[in-house]
């Protein structure tokens, strides 16, 4: 076993890093201020590879992996996490399209979404269907050669900056019964499409969150992302990898701002005429970080890992979207005690790392449904 990156992946984060430097850290607090969504940086984000870093290079990709592509999700979520969800929510739609469309659509579609000139999102959840996905209302039926589709998506990523949405509804029912839906590519500007509240959110700020509407679009049939009635697996694969996978490493970028902001701090502030670097109390909570941190970055790139071998990683990306939202929020707190009064001042970061990693709990599957999943592995393997 290898815990070290290879010489490519350095000199790429290394690339990643000055980016970020130079194109986001100066202008992240403004950003969560203002909840302003920077889409002006896609095409930067494009030219650098970072966006269709996963993509092969057929598609306008660079042909490297998952492992590349957190790393740089890390990067970015280090200094804005709210830029990192709109990253992430942008490739997990093109991973949709990626692995389960035809190869028109891969030449249609993600070619200008690796360059950054269109952005894409995916739309599962429903007010009535979120981790319940069985519980969509949304449904299509095909009519002389259209899918018309009607229903409502909501606490969706790029709901209102995306030029192509994969929605999942209601297409029919098994031998049994039970509901099948299917993966159906909306594009910006379709007749009936539109978004609709643009959600006020407590972290995260700088990705747009908002309702979809669907009223009586008609979207070609030859929109269908894979087979009818399978936009369940799509969804949760996609989810349970690309989704997970993306959260935690945003939850692992939150934990080296806390790890790094508090030393920072704990070297700089000076009390009783002694940096309180020299407290036994603030080194505790500067050993917690550090261990959260390395815990968590080592969970992420092993299953990182996993699924660059092209092995299911789903169990693993559980595990650790579970550890690393929880330790990212546990984090942001110690951090803000650590600085006592100055981690309530907004002039500090220290708040927006906790707002950020809160939301990011509830984000691509709460802690309740990744312990069920986990559980449920745990049971049959042990």
């Amino acid at each position: 076993m290898k815990f070290e990156f290879t010489e490519e992946q350095n000199l790429l984060r290394t690339a990643f890093v000055e980016f970020v430097k130079e194109e986001v850290a100066p202008n992240a607090a403004k950003w969560d201020e203002e909840d302003y969504t920077p889409v002006e940086l896609m095409p930067k984000m494009g030219e650098m590879g970072i966006l269709g870093v996963f993509v092969p290079e057929a598609y306008g990709g660079v042909g490297l992996g998952h492992t590349e592509r957190v790393m740089a999700l890390e990067e970015i979520a280090r200094y804005s996490a709210g830029l990192a969800m709109m990253v992430f929510t942008h490739q997990l739609g093109m991973a949709a399209i990626l692995d389960f469309g035809t190869e028109d659509q891969k030449q249609a579609y993600l070619p200008e979404m690796c360059a950054g000139t269109k952005i894409c999102g995916l739309a599962v959840t429903e007010p009535g269907g979120g981790s319940d996905v069985a519980g969509q209302k949304t449904t299509a039926q095909l009519a002389d050669g259209q899918w018309v589709v009607n229903g409502r998506k909501c606490f969706i990523t790029n709901s209102h900056i995306a030029d192509t949405t994969v929605i999942t509804c209601k297409t029919g029912e098994d031998d049994r019964g039970r509901a099948t839906f299917s993966a159906i590519a909306i594009d910006k500007g379709t007749e009936g499409f539109a978004p609709g509240r643009h959600e006020n959110k407590l972290g995260l700020r700088g990705s747009v969150t908002g309702e979809l509407i669907m009223n009586n679009v008609k979207v070609p049939e030859g929109n269908l992302i894979g087979d009818v009635g399978k936009g369940t697996p799509i969804a949760m694969k996609e989810i349970g990898e690309v989704g997970r996978a993306s959260m935690t490493a945003i939850a692992v970028g939150l934990l080296r701002a806390c790890l790094e902001d508090g030393v920072k701090f704990a070297n700089e502030r000076i009390v009783y005429g002694k940096p309180i670097a020299k407290l036994q109390a603030i080194q505790f909570h500067v050993a917690e970080n550090r261990v959260a941190y390395e815990a968590a970055r080592l969970m992420l790139y092993r299953a990182a890992a996993v699924k660059d071998e092209g092995k299911p990683a789903t169990i693993e990306f559980g595990m650790a979207k579970y550890f690393a939202t929880d330790k990212a929020a546990e984090a942001a707190r110690r951090t803000i005690e650590l600085m006592g009064g100055y981690g309530v001042v907004n002039e500090y970061a220290a708040g927006r790392y906790l707002r950020d990693a809160m939301a990011c709990i509830s984000s691509g599957g709460t802690s309740e449904i990744q312990k069920i999943i986990i559980a449920g592995d745990t049971l049959k393997k042990f």
